[in-house]
Order: structure tokens, then sequence, then C-alpha cells
């Protein structure tokens, strides 16, 4: 069976709990039409014994979307790879960068670089049961153990196993003294070692994750890997991704306006609405459309006033709109 990466990864949104989720997918993809998009992480428990179309059903509109699990069971990890594919996703993703404890309490997560045969035997179970690319999200090492020989010898192990994508943050975790939001910034960013994974590995896809806020950062970026994995400033600046299609896909067609955006995310929230779904859930993903506009300041507390009031609907967006998009470029 051919299993070499299907999919264009030049550029991609991190999976990011909390953020990530169906909503957000379709808010980002009025924005984007190419960028690769992430579910956040689902524990592979999760999807074997939870209420499975809560966790993966999604709209067809988000593609191109990958499922990331976390998990260290290889007969779990195999049945959450197969019911990814069954849902339609177009990766399984492996989370080996995670480092909060209760991602540790479950043996998953950044902990298992320091058992690559674990996450072996994990992704040889999912590459055996699905059709899917089957990739790896890690980080560069974790606490002590962090040298470049340490992660050749662990990608070594997992790509022989099947895996021939890895998404590295390029940073290590610290398990212990550091909390999941200062292992995103405290220990020094390494690029220089996500580099010389691909001089090593030439054969294998190396996307790069960690510390990227610009186009033209991503793009000096992919002079040296095969792509880039942008997280939080995607979410925080997420208008951010709207010239991505035109600069590194060739798009002629223009991207969105925010004006245009809005118009059909609205639309999208008064399906979800009457579907039960609460505003709140709705609104939290496009706090940052009107980053560096004027009055986005004015924009993100009008939404954050009212969405949560019982019975928010859409004319809650629409009064914050006009409010900054008269001003907005």
């Amino acid at each position: 069976m051919d299993r070499r990466p299907l999919l264009d990864r030049r550029m991609s949104v991190a999976p990011m709990m909390e953020c990530t989720d169906r909503h957000d997918r379709y808010f980002l993809r009025l924005i984007t039409r190419r960028t690769l998009l992430y579910t956040e992480m689902i524990p592979a428990k999760t999807l074997v014994y939870g209420d499975r179309d809560r966790s993966l059903a999604f709209h067809a509109f988000e593609q191109p979307v990958a499922l990331q699990i976390g998990g260290s069971d290889p007969s779990q990890m195999a049945l959450s790879a197969r019911l990814g594919e069954d849902y339609g996703y177009q990766e399984i993703n492996m989370n080996i960068g995670c480092p909060s404890d209760r991602v540790r309490s479950g043996r998953f997560g950044a902990c298992l670089m320091a058992q690559p045969e674990r996450v072996a035997e994990c992704v040889h179970a999912m590459v055996r049961s699905v059709a899917l690319p089957v990739t790896v999200k890690c980080r560069i090492g974790i606490d002590d153990q962090a040298s470049l020989e340490n992660l050749c010898a662990f990608i070594d192990i997992v790509s022989n196993a099947g895996c021939g994508v890895f998404a590295i943050h390029a940073r290590k975790a610290w398990l212990n003294g550091l909390s999941p939001r200062q292992n995103r910034t405290v220990p020094p960013l390494r690029y220089d070692v996500v580099y010389a994974i691909k001089r090593e590995f030439p054969d294998l896809t190396i996307v790069l994750n960690g510390g990227i806020t610009s186009l033209d950062a991503a793009a000096r970026h992919l002079g040296t890997v095969d792509g880039v994995m942008i997280g939080r400033q995607a979410y925080a600046n997420p208008y951010l991704l709207a010239d991505v299609d035109r600069r590194f896909y060739g798009e002629s067609r223009p991207a969105l306006s925010r004006e245009s955006v809005l118009d059909q995310y609205m639309d999208y929230c008064t399906q979800q609405l009457a579907a039960g779904c609460r505003l709140h859930r709705l609104t939290r993903h496009i706090l940052g459309l009107f980053h560096g506009q004027p009055r986005a300041k004015v924009w993100r507390r009008s939404l954050s006033e009212r969405a949560y009031d019982p019975g928010a609907g859409v004319e809650v967006i629409r009064d914050a709109a006009r409010e900054v998009l008269p001003r907005a470029s």
C-alpha cells in the first residue's frame, strides 16, 4: 500500500487544546482554503469509550483536516485511527508533544519521547489499520534528554515503524517545573535542531512548529524544511492566514475580506444556534479577527460581554461588527 504523504503540508495550523475545535476550523477555512487544519488532541480512550459523534463529527467544508490522537495503547490507537478514517479525516497524527500533567497521567504526550519503542508500536498498529498517512507531532526532547543524538534515535525508531511525517516543536519540554503555558515560551527555540533533523533524514517530511508569528518567517523556514506549522499566532491573529493561499500555493482567487468572512461565519452561527450551540462557543474563536485594526478592543469587549447572555444570537456579532467594520481596512 502506498503510504507516501497525501497532503500538502507547506502550511498548517497546529492542534491546540480549547482552540482548534470544529467551529474554529470552519472559521479558519473561510480565511484560507489550502492550509492544513488539525483537531484538538483527542485522547484515544475518549474515542474508544465516549461519544464518537461529539468528538469526531465535523463539516466537510473544513477539509483538509487531520485528526490528532493522544494515547499509548497500540490497540486503542489503532481503533481510534480507524474511527478517524471512517469519519473522513485525511491524516492521523499522534501527540508526542503535550507536557501537561493530565496528559502525563494518561501516559501519553511528551513523556513518550522517552519511550520510542512504545511510540513505534502505536504507529505500527495504526499504519496497519488505516490507509491514511500516520504522522507524529513531537518536541526536540524532554528534560535532560534533549540532544540531537536522542532525537535522531527517536525518529529513526518511529520512522522505521511507518511514520514518514514529523511535525517538530523546536523547543524541548520540561516535564517537571514548568506549566504547559511556560513550556510554550520558556525553553529556548532551537530551529537549528529541526534543520539538522531534515539533513539527517532527507527522505522524511519534516514540519517545523514553534514561535512562528509571520508569513515572512514561515517562508524563510520553508527554505530548509518541508512545512511550517503555526500555533498560537494563528488563533490570536487568524487573518494572518489570509495571504497563505496566494503566497504559498499560487492561488489567484483573492482572499475574503474580514467583512465577508464575518458574513459567512454568521450564516454558520445561525445554523449552529438552531442546533442548540451556545453563542459564546462560536464567538470565542473570532475575537482576534480584527487584530491590529482600529477599535479591535471594542470588538473583543462587545463580544465578550454579550455572548454569554441567555438567548444571545447573531445580532451580538452584528452589533459588534458595526463598531469596527467602518474603520477597519
